[in-house]
């Protein structure tokens, strides 16, 4: 088995967890055989103050085909 890293930054206007799921969901959107994500680093955008936008970077991790048969 051969796995590949990517990084991903999910985001919200509500909370980590929120912006956690936003990059789990995409993940699990547009790759297959996703096998874990590990939540690396938190951030909040405070450019708008009263806007503040909570950031979640994950490493997500999946697995890749097997195309040698």
């Amino acid at each position: 088995m051969v796995f590949k890293k990517i990084t991903l930054i999910g985001t919200s206007d509500e909370s980590f967890d929120a912006a956690t799921d936003d990059a789990i969901d995409r993940a699990d959107q547009t790759l297959d055989n996703v096998k874990w994500i590990e939540v690396k680093e938190l951030g909040v955008e405070l450019a708008r103050a009263a806007d503040r936008e909570y950031q979640a970077e994950v490493e997500v991790a999946f697995e890749l085909e097997d195309h040698s048969e």
